[in-house]
């Protein structure tokens, strides 16, 4: 599926941006159960930004994958890095917990050298 970008309306001004998708789901590959989350997408745009409809839709592309938590979340950062390519870019999947269990995972791409802003991780 392509991800739809825009052009960064500031390209001047580093700012950062954060998308917070908190209705994400997959599939454990092991039981076939239902796995609930919260993903964060947080960026320093270079040249364009993610358009949210488009993210809403690569997103909901998971919920019947059978993908671990640690493979979903490097995909995500990875497939929107690649369409993005940002200045600096985090994604941190929050996991519902099961068995008495909650995830968190967070995953940075900063390129060598980068010193521009950043954002602190997502409260939850």
């Amino acid at each position: 599926m392509e991800i739809e970008t825009f052009p960064n309306p500031n390209t001047e001004r580093p700012y950062v941006i954060q998308h917070i998708q908190e209705e994400f789901t997959s599939t454990c590959p092991k039981t076939g159960h239902p796995d609930f989350g919260t993903v964060v997408f947080t960026y320093v745009p270079s040249a364009h930004c993610i358009e949210l409809k488009a993210m809403k839709e690569y997103l909901q592309g998971f919920r019947n994958e059978g993908i671990f938590y640690e493979a979903v979340t490097n995909r995500i950062l990875d497939d929107l890095v690649k369409v993005t390519k940002p200045q600096w870019a985090r994604v941190e999947t929050i996991w519902r917990g099961r068995g008495g269990i909650r995830s968190v995972l967070t995953i940075e791409h900063c390129p060598k050298g980068y010193t521009g802003p950043k954002a602190e991780p997502f409260r939850y």
